[in-house]
């Protein structure tokens, strides 16, 4: 009787099937007590998500911002955080920033003017100041005409302006000796 090679490819087929079968059996009966089986009373694990890390919230207060009642500026935002003591963020809002930058770091308010003209000649109010950088005094302002448009001109300023509301509640909570935090 002669063997097709259709049954031979079949016969082979049905060996390797047994032998990997056989083979698995065995490596399952050797394998450590708890690898690679559900513990009782363990969650699932979580693997790591495959989308993207973005930051959800860009209104959100910076990790690594300090704590206590404080201001928080972050340079790479152009925002800032008014912080309550209790940790809770009374506001946040955008701001224009000027042209020196003070350096990351901690700070507190040394001056406030109600109303003034700012080093690039334009009327602001609100002012507090909290550094200087080179002999640029760098603070929060709000121009009186309303405009947010970051501080002009040939001279070199350390105005960071905001609106005239945000400047509002600015004045009313960065008083003489606030902790101003400041952050990449």
């Amino acid at each position: 009787m002669a063997v097709s090679s259709s049954g031979i490819v079949a016969g082979l087929t049905a060996a390797a099937l047994a032998t990997v079968g056989y083979l698995a059996h065995q490596a399952s009966q050797t394998v450590p007590a708890g690898l690679g089986r559900p513990q009782p009373g363990a969650s699932p694990a979580v693997g790591p998500s495959k989308a993207p890390q973005v930051r959800t919230d860009p209104t959100a207060l910076p990790s690594g911002s300090g704590t206590g009642a404080r201001v928080v500026y972050s340079l790479r935002a152009d925002r800032v955080w008014l912080v309550a003591a209790d940790e809770a963020v009374s506001r946040t809002f955008k701001v224009y920033p000027s042209q020196v930058d003070p350096a990351p770091g901690s700070y507190t308010v040394t001056s406030r003017s109600n109303t003034i003209t700012g080093s690039d000649g334009v009327p602001v109010e609100h002012v507090v100041r909290f550094t200087s950088v080179d002999g640029v005094v760098i603070g929060f302002s709000a121009a009186v005409s309303g405009s947010t448009a970051a501080p002009g001109g040939q001279v070199r300023t350390g105005g960071i302006r905001e609106s005239r509301v945000d400047g509002d509640a600015m004045w009313t909570f960065a008083t003489i000796g606030r902790k101003v935090v400041v952050v990449g």
